[in-house]
């Protein structure tokens, strides 16, 4: 009965803490528990949720990716410059093909190089704003043709867009990680990597795979902000890699790699949006909220290394 009470926290903990925060929320401000404001918060999401299903990929196999900011930045002005432009078609693709570069040199280096993904995508994170600044002379890109703009500004049936593209790439993504022999093959990796060679996996190509497919979907979260704030923006996505890692981990994505999912994720990236959107509304200084924000990182890790001790304990017994 323990075990079972344990293993149902763990699964539905994050759901239940979930709904006690709008119901919290709701009671603190009525203006939280609105359509207007619950599509606000869901539009603010969509940059953070794009990012936090890509890194996903990464951290099941053990990895991470610190450059996620840096690869908003550069995608969105590369974007922005294609958008001054008529069309959207060739914005896009430019955006999104300048963060799979990016991604694909970082998964390169790691799997093939051996270097360590903390040293790899801290060096790319610096390349990419540097290229950033370069290829902006270090000034925003702006003159965006109207159709790129309704990327980031338009909506569906009163869907917002950027929703709607976060809902996409998330139910594509959990296809790929449940129903598919590359997503089993990445928990492998990341479950135990000398096991997964000896089964004769290619541990570079799954890897290659993705860094990869991060460094795409950082690029498109990139394509969406620079739609939304209709400018490229090279001092954009600061420290977004780090609300990205959060948003995952607090879903239940492990960083030791193997454990997490989709799902998970974004109902992390909902948590910290709820939070976000409900200290604005109580008119919480923004300099309280970076320290509130430090706590649940902090938290989150924290939380990732207690579930795997009582993994690994349940294992033992």
């Amino acid at each position: 009965m323990k075990f079972k009470f344990s293993e149902n926290l763990a699964r539905y903990g994050l759901v239940i803490i979930l709904v006690l925060l709008c119901i919290a929320l709701s009671l603190a401000s009525e203006k939280f528990f609105t359509v207007q404001n619950l599509l606000i918060v869901a539009r603010q999401i969509s940059i953070n949720g794009i990012l936090a299903v890509g890194v996903t990929y990464v951290l099941l196999t053990g990895g991470v990716d610190l450059s996620l900011g840096s690869i908003v930045a550069l995608s969105g002005v590369v974007a922005a410059l294609s958008a001054r432009q008529e069309g959207v078609i060739i914005p896009i693709f430019t955006g999104i093909f300048a963060g799979v570069l990016c991604g694909f040199i970082n998964g390169f280096i790691v799997a093939k190089g051996r270097v360590a993904p903390f040293i790899v995508t801290l060096g790319m994170m610096t390349i990419a704003r540097g290229f950033a600044l370069v290829i902006s002379g270090g000034k925003p890109v702006s003159g965006l043709n109207q159709r790129f703009i309704s990327i980031g500004s338009g909506d569906l049936f009163g869907i917002p867009n950027p929703v709607l593209i976060l809902l996409a790439i998330a139910l594509l993504s959990a296809l790929i990680l449940r129903y598919t022999r590359t997503g089993r093959h990445i928990y492998a990796v990341g479950d135990s990597e000398l096991a997964a060679r000896a089964c004769g996996i290619n541990i570079v190509r799954i890897k290659l795979f993705a860094y990869t497919i991060c460094g795409a979907f950082a690029g498109l979260a990139g394509v969406v902000l620079a739609a939304r704030i209709t400018t490229g923006q090279p001092n954009a996505g600061i420290a977004y890699e780090l609300d990205a890692i959060a948003a995952a981990v607090i879903g239940g994505t492990s960083l030791s790699g193997g454990v997490g999912g989709v799902g998970g994720t974004i109902l992390g990236a909902l948590l910290m949006g709820f939070i976000n959107n409900g200290l604005d509304l109580l008119n919480i200084s923004s300099y309280y909220q970076q320290i509130i924000k430090g706590i649940i990182i902090v938290g989150a890790v924290w939380m990732d290394c207690a579930t795997n001790k009582w993994r690994v304990f349940q294992m033992q017994k």
